[in-house]
């Protein structure tokens, strides 16, 4: 009957046991958890910003959030879940950095333009003072083709962005 007793009082220890280092372990992987979404958090909120001081900087970001989303999910699910919206970037935050984008490429069109119409004038100028001397009709066609080439690589960069852009909005939903 002793050792029934023992045996019983030794099952139950034993049990008491397991249940905590059970408890123990499942602390400890729910630790490490908030652990990665805390070193989540952090890994991107650089990002956040760059994104929002310059729109080009997302196409470095967002395909690394989308590696990272990959490797962990739980992690980025409950980042979701807090934020209320797709972590780090928003459909919002991308589609107003496609917007902002354009502005900033119409703000550059009006000033180039403007700049080049000065350079012009002021050549067109020299070109009637000096009675349509062959160097200063030189001078003028070559404003118009920096012009023109400058507008040239400025608008392909436009359009890679864009295009670039726009490519990572519907990756969210």
């Amino acid at each position: 009957m002793l050792l029934v007793l023992c045996t019983g009082i030794a099952a139950a220890v034993a049990a008491w046991f397991g249940q905590r280092i059970i408890g123990a372990i499942k602390a400890a992987r729910e630790e490490a958890a908030r652990g990665r979404t805390l070193a989540i958090m952090h890994l991107f909120a650089p990002a956040i910003a760059a994104a929002q001081q310059d729109p080009r900087a997302l196409l470095v970001w967002q395909p690394l959030a989308g590696t990272a989303r990959q490797l962990f999910p739980k992690e980025f699910d409950a980042l979701d879940r807090t934020a209320g919206a797709a972590f780090p970037f928003t459909t919002e935050l991308l589609q107003s950095a496609h917007a902002q984008w354009s502005a900033d490429w119409l703000s550059w069109e009006r000033m180039h333009d403007a700049t080049y119409k000065v350079k012009a004038a002021e050549a067109e100028h020299e070109l009637a003072a000096s009675g349509g001397a062959p160097f200063v009709r030189a001078k003028l066609d070559a404003i118009e083709k920096e012009k023109l080439d400058l507008y040239q690589r400025r608008y392909q960069e436009y359009i890679r962005v864009a295009k670039a852009l726009q490519a990572l909005i519907p990756q969210l939903k």
